[in-house]
């Protein structure tokens, strides 16, 4: 009986933020309050407190869902971490550097969602701009990292080459969709590999 109502606990918890992201994504963060994700989903206000303290704590949940979804990790050093991010940077190679964003960008539609909710949270909610612009250099910190493991480039310039590389990452993740710039997936990805392996990589890219 208990399993039962843990089940049924985590199905409305899932329901809730499951209601908010497509909310979120239709109405944008700003304009969606907690009356509207409680009668989309089918619940109450209470029901919806009973989970989450507020809005900005289900955009927390959100943004732990991404890190599932990123498959990033606890990390002691920077709060989480993606390993073979930081293997592929140590690396430093083109191919693995295009293979590994082949893959990320097959996740793209999927994480869009939730990378656009939490920034769009972050600019309208103050309690929750440290903690978005903490998880964004949380994954800079992993490019930096594989630039440190590997001994390349000047130490002084290695975070500003992780800013940048992350900086055309996330944006694509958030921007691009098949056919909105006249190239495929595949094109799109060629080129942000060109350009992650002139900041990050081993040896100057050669066409």
């Amino acid at each position: 009986m208990a399993n039962l109502r843990a089940a049924q606990k985590e199905m409305t918890r899932k329901l809730l933020l499951t209601t908010a992201l497509e909310l979120f994504r239709t109405k944008g963060y700003a304009a969606t309050t907690v009356d509207d994700i409680a009668s989309t989903a089918g619940t109450t206000r209470v029901t919806f407190y009973a989970y989450f303290k507020s809005r900005g704590d289900l955009a927390r949940a959100l943004l732990d869902e991404l890190n599932v979804l990123l498959e990033r990790t606890a990390s002691p050093q920077h709060g989480s971490t993606a390993v073979a991010l930081v293997d592929v940077v140590r690396s430093g190679t083109h191919a693995d550097m295009s293979a590994w964003l082949e893959q990320r960008s097959l996740t793209w539609e999927r994480i869009r969602p939730h990378l656009n909710a939490i920034t769009e949270a972050a600019a309208v909610d103050p309690d929750l701009r440290g903690l978005v612009d903490g998880w964004f250099e949380e994954v800079i910190a992993d490019i930096k990292d594989g630039l440190d493991q590997a001994g390349r480039f000047d130490p002084a310039v290695r975070h500003s080459r992780a800013v940048l590389a992350f900086a055309q990452l996330d944006y694509l993740g958030q921007h691009w969709v098949e056919g909105r710039w006249g190239v495929d997936r595949s094109a799109v990805v060629k080129v942000l590999a060109e350009s992650w392996f002139t900041l990050l990589g081993d040896r100057p890219f050669e066409g």
